[in-house]
This record gives structure tokens, sequence and C-alpha cells, in this order.
């Protein structure tokens, strides 16, 4: 019996810390869970973590810290070739004989068998369907006067023929990884019913027939720190979102069947992986600690956004405890591992934390950086805002904003290109043109920013 696909643990597009560090978290208590509950003898479910773009720089030191891989990059989550492939191939070498493969075929009550070399590498395939035309065309001899003894002579001395005589080696070689709604067209596409998946090294790992696409499978995923449809993974329609676990607004993912949602006014995704922890009862290793850690400190701004909670706190309290640090040094150190705002590339500057949102007018983007040292990164304005303007024109946003956050100093600088009278309306300011507008108090783009603009 084949083992259940792995379920995928993803956060929103342009990743934050948080959304790959809960993720990671997340898919490790679910692999524990799944281990202590599976039936003695079972394999139990997988859960993998992933993410939907590059890692941001604090979450690459973060990891590296404490030893833990980054999560697997991902485009998206459309079925895929291996979710319906037969694997463990059945093969046959290509010096084997006709009559040993219709052995093969018919012990295994399969309709096509692959051929390799002897050292495995893939050279064709024999099918059912070969052999039959195979002998049928022996039949053209009796229309051209041979005897019936004739042709059944030559029959018989047929099956000891070589598999590669009458092998087929044009058949389609398809990806494990390949989009399953692509590979269709083309396997429907072309005469024979059966596609050959191949590795890296063209050695056989799965076999996918007409019949198999008759399957129309849903990757399941689990969601964490968002749930909104535009920030999710593209072909999240497709897939079936089996968890979510989030601490923004609840938004337009829609699932066929009831799902655990936890969705908690907390300041960081991260947080409520951390209770899950606890509610369960699985003890949280040191590495993942830190990462959790790290999420909550970088999403509340060192616990000095708006959106932090007592029990933001005292999950901090809880896991500084686990890994022996004083967070708020932590945190520091976290934010320290984003390296200097003078050489970073102006577009990470600008849109490694963006989000879009959708408002009636259209579709907007709002972007955060966070920093202690203001000074040095608008001296970058003219860059920066060169850069917005591009992603106006490029994607169509009724406007660019980004918060350039000092955590020191507890506020924002608003800069915004495109329709600022939108922004200015929400915040009751005049512009936020050449220098930008600084917003004292202002941390949090969920809270403070966001959701004022959606309502404005």
């Amino acid at each position: 019996m084949p083992l259940p696909q792995p379920i995928i643990v993803v956060g929103h597009k342009n990743p934050d810390n948080d959304a790959i560090s809960a993720a990671i978290g997340y898919a490790y208590l679910k692999n524990k869970l799944a281990k202590r509950d599976a039936a003695p003898g079972a394999d139990p479910q997988v859960y993998v973590p992933a993410r939907l773009g590059p890692l941001p720089p604090e979450t690459a030191g973060v990891l590296e810290k404490w030893g833990i891989e980054p999560p697997m990059v991902i485009n998206n989550v459309f079925a895929r070739v291996s979710d319906v492939m037969t694997p463990d191939v059945i093969t046959i070498p290509s010096d084997a004989t006709l009559i040993e493969a219709g052995r093969i075929l018919r012990k295994h009550n399969i309709q096509a068998v692959v051929v390799t070399d002897k050292d495995g590498i893939y050279q064709g395939l024999v099918s059912t369907r070969m052999i039959a035309n195979r002998y049928i065309s022996a039949t053209d001899k009796l229309d051209e006067g041979a005897s019936h003894m004739a042709v059944a002579s030559d029959l018989i001395s047929s099956l000891d023929e070589k598999v590669e005589v009458v092998m087929e080696n044009q058949i389609l070689i398809i990806d494990k990884d390949d989009r399953l709604d692509e590979a269709r067209a083309d396997i429907m596409a072309q005469p024979w019913r059966e596609a050959v998946v191949l590795d890296d090294d063209r050695r056989p790992i799965g076999i996918v027939t007409r019949t198999d696409l008759a399957v129309h499978p849903h990757r399941k995923v689990i969601l964490v720190d968002h749930n909104e449809v535009r920030q999710a993974a593209n072909g999240i329609q497709d897939a079936e979102v089996v968890e979510i676990i989030d601490h923004h607004r609840i938004a337009d993912v829609s699932t066929v069947n009831p799902i655990k949602f936890v969705n908690m006014p907390v300041g960081s995704s991260a947080t409520i992986v951390t209770l899950e922890f606890r509610k369960y009862g699985v003890e949280i290793p040191k590495p993942i600690a830190g990462v959790l850690l790290s999420a909550v400190m970088t999403d509340t701004v060192v616990l000095k956004s708006p959106t932090a909670t007592p029990i933001d706190e005292e999950v901090v309290s809880y896991l500084a405890n686990i890994i022996g640090v004083d967070p708020t040094e932590y945190g520091i150190e976290v934010f320290s591992f984003r390296g200097g705002d003078d050489d970073m590339p102006i577009d990470k500057l600008v849109s490694a934390d963006s989000k879009e949102f959708q408002i009636s007018e259209g579709t907007v983007l709002i972007a955060q950086h966070e920093t202690t040292n203001l000074e040095s990164v608008m001296m970058r304005e003219q860059e920066m805002r060169e850069y917005m303007r591009g992603l106006v024109e490029t994607h169509g946003y009724l406007f660019v904003l980004l918060m350039v956050t000092d955590i020191i100093a507890e506020g924002s600088q608003f800069l915004c290109e495109g329709n600022r009278k939108i922004v200015n309306r929400a915040f009751d300011i005049e512009c936020t043109g050449e220098g930008g507008t600084w917003m004292p108090g202002v941390l949090s783009r969920k809270k403070q920013v966001a959701a004022r603009i959606l309502e404005a």
C-alpha cells in the first residue's frame, strides 16, 4: 500500500519570519503527534514545512544559529504527477525474451512493463497491446499465401526474441514534480496510454496511465500565518486545506469539509503554535523554541507592537526559559541578522516584507521595513521611491505604502507612491510625499495600518 502524500505546512507569499518559523514549528509538532497516534506497525502521516519565497535575513540567521534546514521552496500547490503515479515500477532487462515479458505481465496483472539496461537505466516499454499487435501482424502472412502451420511456427519462435525488438522507446517521459494538469494534456496527446517517470539518473521511479488520470487528487495543505487566497500559494483553490493556524482577520479561504481553524488575536502565529505544543503535551526542543521565539519577537517588534498581548508575553517568557536567554537581548540579536541598511538590495529593503490587500477601489501593497537606524534608511529615500513607483506601474497597484519602522523610537516613517489620497484620508494626514510622514507609535501593519486602510 503506497504511503500517504506528505501534508504541506506553509505560510504566505513574501514570507516573513513568522510565516516560515510557524511552518517549521507546526510541522515538527504535527509529525510528533502523528508518530504518537499512529497504529502499531503503521506508517505515520508526514508533514513537511515549506515556504513561498526566499528566507528573510533574520530567518536565515536564526536557522543557521540553531542548525535547522530551511523549509523547501514551492511555487504552487497544484496536484503533481507523484500524486497519481504508480511507484515501485516493475522492470525487465532489455535482453529478456518476449515470453518472459508476457509471464511478468500476467503474474502482476499489469498492462505494461518498463525495460532497462543492465545498470537499471530506462530503455523503453513493453505492453500487452504491443505484444498483441506483434502477433496480429503475423497473420498478414496468411494473406501472402503462408500456411497456418508456418505462421504458427513463426509465432512460437518469436517468443524467444529479445524485448528490445518490440519495445517502444518513444514513450512520454515526465517528472514526478510536474503539474498533473500539464502532464495530463501531454499523455492524452500521445498515441500510447502510458508515461514513464524517471529520476535524474534516468532510472524509472513511476508509471502513469490514462486510467490514473481519471483520479483528481488534491494536495493537502495546512496554512499558517494567513487565511487569504491572495496571500496563499498559487493553486490553493485546487488544494485541500486541512488546517489553518493564524492571527489575522478571517478572510476568504473556503473548504469543503469542516477543519481545525485556530485563529487568535495575538501578536504572532508562532505564539499559537507554542500554545498547541503545550496543549498536546509535546516537549519543545531548544532549536524549535529558538525559532518560535525569534518569530514572536520580530512579529511583535520585541513586544513593543500594539499587537503584543499578555499571552505573547507569557509565551516569550516560556520559550526564553527553554533556551536560557534574555528575551529582549535575543530579540535584538535576531533583528541584527538583517545586517546594515546601507547596502541591502533595494528590492529586499522595500518589498521583502510586503502584503497585498484588496480594497473597493483596487489592490494596494503595504510593505514594512524594521530598523534600528531610521536615518540610514531615509538616506535612500529617492532610491526607495523609484522602486515603489516601478511596483505601482508593473502591478497596477493603487498605491504602495512603505512603513519604515524604527523599533527604538517606536514609530514608522510613511512613504507612499501612487494614490496618496487614500492613505491621507485613512490617517487624517496631509502628505506622505518627499520626506515621508512620521507616525509615532505606529508599529503594526496589521492592526494599525491595514485595518484603517481597509475601513477607509
